[in-house]
């Protein structure tokens, strides 16, 4: 299927109102908003900014590689949920993860994001970067700022793109977790961080033996992983999860600047263009 599609976009060719609509029936139809945020994520998040390595450029396209990566089991879940659209416009897998995951967010009724075409995808799998560069969810606050400090974020975007976590659920079959942040899994807003301020979390393990924190007060339980309570226990991190507790608007705003940034590491000079 890789055949069929391009490796480059033809932005002026692309008709993006079309492909939205397309992005938007698949959202409603499969309800996978939250996994096409994270495949763009893990396209992305393993940019380098020492040495301009890694970021979005469809790494996960092979059979090898960066699609074998622990931190992507399960991501092939979104890739061929993709496939069909991707063969109908002449755009890269790098974009089209991208963009889908800006109007997944949109349709969650998350903020607007500013989206800008123009990442090429590597041509094999040769060119994809060694494992270990995402997050692991069992790992503290030292963990989250060497990951996200190698590729430029502060302690403000540390804090608002881990707000994701407001979306979507861990499956143990692919991360080793189990369970879902939020009571309402698909719609995004700040619940990810009242929870963290006002939930008492129980330590636990996943069926898969891995450390995680449950609480059962709500309708429905809900985790936070080891990841998810470092922001809460590191003072920096804390004034910003108190923030966005409080300000909904201010989440949505630090969100959709951090993760554009996120989404163009290594392409912010190379001419991608934006559409509205």
């Amino acid at each position: 299927a890789v055949s069929r599609t391009v490796q480059k976009t033809d932005v002026e060719k692309v008709n993006w109102s079309s492909l939205r609509q397309d992005l938007v029936n698949l959202i409603e139809e499969k309800k996978c908003g939250p996994i096409l945020i994270r495949l763009s994520w893990h396209d992305a998040g393993t940019f380098k900014k020492s040495d301009g390595s890694g970021g979005a450029r469809g790494a996960q396209r092979f059979g090898s590689g960066e699609s074998k990566h622990g931190a992507n089991a399960g991501l092939d879940v979104a890739r061929k949920l993709l496939q069909e659209i991707h063969e109908k416009y002449p755009i890269s897998a790098a974009d089209l993860w991208a963009f889908a995951a800006v109007v997944a967010t949109s349709e969650m009724g998350g903020p607007e994001i500013k989206f800008r075409a123009g990442r090429n995808d590597i041509a094999t799998a040769a060119e994809c970067v060694e494992e270990g560069r995402l997050p692991d969810g069992d790992k503290g606050q030292d963990h989250l700022r060497a990951i996200f400090g190698r590729m430029g974020f502060n302690d403000k975007d540390i804090v608002a793109l881990s707000g994701a976590h407001t979306v979507g659920k861990c499956n143990a079959d692919r991360s080793g977790f189990e369970g879902k942040w939020t009571e309402n899994s698909l719609k995004f807003d700040n619940s990810y961080f009242t929870n963290l301020l006002t939930k008492e979390y129980k330590e636990e393990k996943s069926e898969k033996g891995n450390p995680q924190f449950g609480n059962e007060d709500g309708k429905e339980k809900t985790i936070m992983l080891m990841t998810d309570l470092a922001l809460t226990k590191d003072p920096e991190f804390k004034k910003y999860v108190e923030e966005f507790a409080k300000d909904e608007k201010a989440f949505f705003a630090a969100y959709a600047e951090a993760f554009q940034k996120l989404q163009e590491l290594g392409w912010e000079k190379k001419g991608l263009k934006e559409i509205k």
